[in-house]
């Protein structure tokens, strides 16, 4: 959890600390950021036994070995989990993620692909993070940011599509590279690819990822007065931003309508930058559902609990892709995409 300064001068509204987890401002709920260093996987692309015996499987958590199995047992990650009234966005920057859904929906993404999973209504799927190199470790960077939705289109259908790497939007600049996964940023306007989306109309939404070479220089540009504006500072040797000197874990609150000068120190750093207008509805929460009563909550629970495993299209809640898989969705209309 961030711990938050006294308000600064200038640009700055405040600043604080990040770790596995990310504070955020409305209209984002959460951010998770996973980095692990996974052994080389057996046939079961899972870590060797020796390596996970003794853990608390189902709920690891901390770093043994260099790495957390999180909720799975055999392959690392989260077994079928449901998402209800908000939409994910995840990149896999290092490693896979391979997910089955009960939409019908399958696929492997990973080394710098990006999914957006649109749920309104009850939605469950599994993410799983294949060791699929047999021959050496298998690390991975896996960042994922949960996007609210105002109540008026939640309910709705529910959409989950992959954005390759080959397809995204990035820009180079004095140094910088900036994946544009949502915004409009150097000449780049990108949306969510479902309908259903903050990220439409005059809201703002902008999810930057900047990496920055040594000595680098990205310049953010002032945005609505309306918008809410975030810096985090995930890895590097230190940098300044508007002159003022951060060292990695930091986050930024910024004013959204200033300009923003950020340079890079001696060693290549990444930069993430969330932004957008809040929704400004009151937000009740437990687990993976987001609504604005109790209630509802409650009564969204129960229904998640009574069709848990029943509706589960498929054959485990853990599935993986088949060793040797690439990249691709699939959709239950037999539709493949590909990079």
């Amino acid at each position: 959890m961030a711990l938050f300064s006294r308000k600064p001068k200038g640009p700055f509204i405040r600043t604080g600390y990040i770790d596995m987890h990310w504070d955020v401002e409305d209209p984002f709920l959460f951010v998770s950021h996973h980095e692990d260093d996974y052994p080389a996987g057996n046939r079961q692309q899972a870590p060797p036994l020796k390596e996970i015996s003794g853990r608390d499987l189902g709920r690891d958590y901390q770093k043994f070995f260099g790495f957390r199995m999180y909720n799975g047992k055999v392959v690392p990650g989260f077994p079928m989990h449901a998402h209800w009234g908000y939409e994910t966005i995840t990149l896999a920057q290092v490693g896979y993620v391979d997910h089955f859904d009960t939409e019908g929906i399958q696929g492997r993404f990973g080394f710098g692909d990006y999914q957006w999973v649109c749920a309104p209504s009850k939605y469950q799927h599994n993410e799983m993070y294949p060791l699929a190199n047999q021959e050496d470790r298998n690390p991975n960077d896996i960042t994922q940011i949960f996007l609210n939705l105002p109540m008026s289109m939640k309910g709705g259908e529910n959409a989950v599509n992959t954005v390759f790497k080959e397809e995204a939007a990035f820009v180079e600049s004095e140094g910088s590279r900036v994946l544009v996964m949502c915004g409009k940023y150097g000449g780049h306007d990108v949306r969510s690819p479902s309908p259903v989306s903050w990220s439409h109309g005059d809201n703002h939404v902008r999810i930057l990822r900047v990496e920055m070479a040594p000595g680098a220089r990205f310049v953010l540009d002032p945005t609505s007065a309306e918008a809410k504006r975030n810096l985090y500072y995930v890895s590097g040797g230190g940098l300044t931003i508007c002159d003022r000197k951060f060292e990695q874990g930091a986050r930024a609150t910024m004013v959204p309508t200033e300009e923003v000068v950020v340079v890079n120190g001696e060693s290549d750093s990444v930069l993430w930058v969330l932004e957008g207008k809040p929704i400004g509805e009151k937000v009740v929460a437990f687990g993976p559902v987001f609504l604005d009563n109790l209630d509802d909550v409650r009564a969204a629970l129960d229904e998640i609990r009574k069709d848990l495993y029943s509706e589960w299209p498929w054959d485990v809640i853990d599935k993986a892709q088949p060793l040797g898989t690439g990249r691709f969705i699939e959709y239950p209309d037999g539709t493949v995409r590909k990079p």
